[in-house]
């Protein structure tokens, strides 16, 4: 479930939204004529281990000492 706010009923009501975000998980969008602005929602420490961070990013390349052709590099396109 999206909860969505404006600024002003924010302001009046943070604390409830601080709690209700706390309490479920949910996080709450702050929105300014009716546009997304800010998102609150609960602190989530970053992972410290760098190889977990890194995992599924690294590419394979099965034959990575062939040449490459000049209609491969797609920024000579």
């Amino acid at each position: 479930m999206l909860n969505e706010v404006s600024k002003s009923q924010f302001k009046a009501r943070a604390l409830e939204f601080f709690r209700q975000v706390e309490a479920s998980g949910e996080p709450v969008i702050i929105t300014d004529h009716g546009q997304p602005r800010l998102e609150v929602r609960r602190y989530r420490p970053q992972q410290d281990d760098p190889l977990a961070r890194l995992r599924g990013t690294v590419l394979c390349y099965e034959r990575p000492t062939e040449p490459v052709g000049e209609d491969d590099w797609e920024a000579a396109q």
